[in-house]
């Protein structure tokens, strides 16, 4: 079985060119879950409704975010608006499951594949340098077992949003043998440590975004660089410039979830 995940879409740009590459990469690796990143979707900062549902008509089975994902105030209502034990697309866009108690949404969604795989995805947010949320190890080992009581899903991939190298590889390490794919997102940058840990879980620190890369991490350059040099504060526009789509080929038995392969992607125009 055949999982492919998408880091973080970076404004226009981004979705331009997923939309450019995402049908043949389903179709000549024989995708069959499909999990996008979609936090800076909508210019950078958070993804509003309507840009949720044009990654669903791509094909999209669940979407993940981070801690951009009340940027935009309406996306509050569409994930608040989805019952617990319902496949509407609004149950299908999560954040982080370690935010506090009372928070709009849903941390984990639980589905069928269109083979009859059960599967399960989870979103995980790191602590250090990030704002604060639960324990992510604490919220992990739940999540295990929650899941384990819930389903007979095997296939469970977890994207992990941190900011820092340590905490990921942590995490790895902390969920091996336990999920399938344990895959960073955040930093925007892909990493080259991709592999299949002793368990059989598969591992990258950062899948990388899919944005404009002759920016900083999605952002203009010259916006950057002043703030940088001045400390000034000011506003951030998405840049354009060399989009590249990144994203991690898993594969993995639907039987046990153990993962056999992984492979790294990015693709120009």
């Amino acid at each position: 079985m055949n999982i492919l995940f998408v880091g973080d879409i970076f404004g226009s740009a981004g979705r331009k060119i997923v939309r450019e590459h995402l049908g043949h990469l389903r179709e000549a690796h024989n995708v069959e879950l499909l999990v996008i990143n979609a936090e800076n979707a909508a210019g950078g900062f958070g993804v509003t409704p309507q840009i949720a549902e044009d990654l669903f008509d791509l094909g999209a089975d669940v979407l993940t975010t981070g801690n951009h994902v009340w940027d935009k105030r309406e996306l509050i209502d569409y994930i608040g608006s989805a019952p617990a034990d319902s496949h509407h697309r609004a149950r299908r866009v999560l954040r982080p499951i370690n935010y506090p108690r009372g928070v709009p949404g849903y941390g984990v969604y639980e589905g069928t594949t269109s083979s009859g795989v059960p599967y399960a995805v989870a979103n995980l947010a790191g602590r250090v340098f990030m704002n604060s949320t639960n324990d992510p190890f604490e919220a992990a080992n739940d999540l295990v077992t929650g899941i384990n009581s819930r389903s007979c899903a095997k296939v469970i991939l977890v994207d992990f949003h941190a900011e820092a190298t340590s905490e990921k590889v942590a995490m790895g390490w902390h969920l091996d043998g336990r999920v399938t794919a344990v895959l960073g997102t955040h930093t925007h940058v892909p990493t080259a440590d991709e592999r299949v840990l002793p368990g059989g879980t598969a591992y990258q620190t950062d899948v990388g975004m899919s944005g404009p890369y002759d920016g900083v991490i999605g952002v203009e350059r010259d916006m950057v660089l002043h703030k940088f040099r001045t400390g000034m504060p000011g506003k951030f526009e998405a840049a354009k410039a060399n989009p590249k789509m990144c994203a991690a080929l898993i594969t993995c038995d639907p039987h046990t979830g153990r993962a056999s392969a992984i492979q790294r992607i990015m693709l120009g125009e």
